[in-house]
């Protein structure tokens, strides 16, 4: 298309409109949108009592413990591992009705379906009762509506959204907004906020993967997550956990409603009247909201589920990256990523590393590589996703180009399947059967997910052990996007206790009914070594890496086998070749995945 043909003016004339309304925010209309917010917002309270009629919670106990039992030298912690989505869902619930003071919440998505809406009704709830609730959500994928947005900007004083990073200062960014901001403004638009904190009155915070959605909490009907977070109770990790969100909530980029164009220009056209929140969308489902609800009110369930499990620990280090991680000068860049690369470095004996997305940076690499080169290197066991279970084809297509390189670097491999044999285990049912669990409701799980037709889950969970005593858990998918873009957050927890209870889960993760096996062809004749240097240099070309045949592929454990490792010499007669993608019958999907593979090479820091 010529930019002097009349299609080709116009392509001109609406980019050109899109950069000249995103220079700036609209002044007049936020000046009247602010006027407008402080007018309308309710400033009446449900509650007059010092602690905003906070709930009773068994955590409280766990808090004045961790208070009375911590010295400057040796603190004292409260640890709870979130396995089950529903869980985290339910503590979430339960630690905001608790809330006397404070709430404050930083997430990469929020949906306003079942999981997400559950969440809003429950923090508005608690600022009407007096507490002060904060929430922070990147723009690229959170809250896309600037109906409920305008709305939430008046709803109430103890109540403030903000957006960070926002594209062309708007709240929902267009198709053609979306390619022209990566046209403009790449390396803004491609840094986002990608830390996950829940925290409550400054000592109650959860950190992990899981944003706000039904499939990070076991609630989707099509695709769950296999997901992980920690809840730490105790005052100094909250202390750290509090002044990372203050300083995201306070930092530039993070846009109060009212400096949103297209949020501003929708609370003008209402004036602040009294409207209500649009409805909840997606898989709208009043019985399993109302049967979580009444569970998390359940003291007795709370301390058997959460206050029983709950593990001591000393130090707690929360991590985070500062959001000037991508401007020019700063010195935090690279701090996190580096910190993660020195305690991979310091291992002795065994890795046990979880991530959905196999795409090892270049400094990662090198650490490897400098693991595998020691005489007594340690034994790095890798659970990940399979492209049956994947969120991200294209970035699997990238794992599946460098399968060699990452072998060869001593990766022993698992790609999780998208219908795992212990789903009953791994996915809670309790608030699925009905308000008084006696199995009169109704169930999703049981047997479904092990048939074709069932729920499809796939691995989201981001955690390292290391040496069976440091867990790091949080939202860092140990790829380039979170070393150079992303800014990401976490735990990290020297206690054995905790990693034993994180590497058994992702060990279980591995057995042959979750995860098939990935390991070389072997090498039977002399084809098979041709075809392995053909893929080797097919590889190595930044472009047309269409070789077929690659140095390694999908296993399933024979019948009336034990599991062996990839080196064992019995490992071919105890497993079988299922294929590269198995349980993909998706065509398009196959051929995507190896266009990217062929092609995608030089986009690898980005996707």
């Amino acid at each position: 298309m010529s930019p002097r043909s009349p299609a080709g003016r116009r392509l001109l004339l609406a980019l050109c409109a899109i950069l000249l309304s995103g220079c700036g925010v609209n002044r007049q209309l936020a000046r009247q949108a602010d006027r407008i917010v402080a007018s309308a917002q309710p400033q009446a309270l449900t509650c007059a009592r010092s602690d905003h009629c906070a709930i009773e919670s068994p955590f409280r106990r766990l808090a004045e413990a961790s208070r009375s039992g911590s010295t400057p030298e040796r603190p004292l912690h409260y640890v709870n591992v979130l396995e089950q989505g529903e869980d985290s869902l339910l503590l979430r619930v339960h630690l905001i009705r608790a809330a006397r003071h404070s709430i404050d919440i930083q997430t990469f998505i929020w949906v306003n379906d079942d999981a997400g809406r559950l969440i809003l009704d429950e923090l508005l709830a608690a600022a009407r009762r007096g507490v002060r609730v904060r929430v922070l959500a990147d723009q690229l994928f959170s809250l896309e509506d600037t109906e409920l947005l305008a709305r939430l900007a008046v709803i109430h004083r103890n109540f403030e959204v903000r957006i960070y990073n926002p594209t062309f200062h708007k709240a929902v960014t267009q198709p053609l907004e979306f390619a022209v901001s990566i046209v403009c403004c790449f390396t803004r638009f491609n840094q986002r906020m990608h830390n996950k904190l829940f925290l409550v009155d400054g000592e109650f915070g959860i950190a992990g993967g899981r944003n706000y959605e039904n499939r990070y909490f076991d609630w989707d009907h099509e695709f769950d997550y296999r997901d992980r977070d920690v809840l730490v109770t105790g005052p100094d990790a909250g202390q750290e956990m509090q002044a990372s969100f203050d300083t995201f909530w306070n930092y530039k980029r993070a846009a109060p409603l009212t400096r949103l164009n297209d949020v501003n220009r929708r609370l003008v056209a209402e004036a602040g009247d009294a409207l209500p929140l649009p409805e909840a969308e997606r898989a709208v489902d009043p019985m399993r909201v109302g049967a979580l609800r009444a569970h998390a009110g359940n003291l007795a369930e709370i301390e058997r589920r959460f206050i029983d499990q709950a593990l001591p620990v000393g130090h707690v280090d929360y991590f985070s990256d500062q959001p000037n991680k991508q401007e020019r000068g700063s010195d935090s860049n690279q701090q996190l990523s580096e910190r993660i690369s020195g305690l991979i470095a310091a291992a002795q004996g065994r890795i046990i590393l979880q991530t959905p997305y196999l795409v090892i940076s270049k400094p990662a690499r090198r650490v490897f590589r400098q693991l595998r080169d020691r005489e007594d290197s340690p034994d790095i066991i890798v659970s990940t996703n399979s492209l049956a279970a994947t969120d991200a084809f294209y970035v699997y297509a990238l794992s599946h180009k460098w399968k060699k390189r990452y072998l060869k670097l001593g990766f022993r491999i698992y790609e999780f399947k998208p219908f795992p044999g212990d789903a009953e285990a791994l996915f809670a049912d309790y608030a699925l059967l009905g308000g008084d669990g006696n199995g009169d409701g109704y169930q999703r799980y049981g047997k479904a997910p092990l048939t074709s037709n069932g729920v499809r889950v796939g691995m989201h969970a981001k955690s390292i052990v290391i040496d069976d005593r440091l867990t790091m858990i949080g939202s860092h998918n140990f790829d380039p996007r979170s070393d150079n873009y992303n800014t990401e957050s976490g735990f990290i927890i020297d206690d054995k206790a905790v990693a034993e209870a994180v590497g058994s889960a992702i060990l279980r993760d591995i057995e042959p009914q979750n995860s098939w096996t990935i390991a070389k062809r072997p090498r039977t004749n002399l084809l098979h070594r041709i075809n392995n240097a053909i893929a080797d240099f097919s590889a190595a070309l930044p472009l047309f890496d269409f070789w077929p045949f690659r140095y390694a592929t999908s296993y399933e454990l024979n019948p009336d086998c034990a599991p062996l490792p990839q080196d064992d010499p019995h490992f071919y007669d105890c497993y079988t070749a299922v294929g590269d993608f198995p349980e993909v019958d998706l065509p398009l999907k196959t051929i995507y995945t190896r266009i990217v593979t062929a092609f995608g090479a030089s986009a690898v820091g980005i996707l």
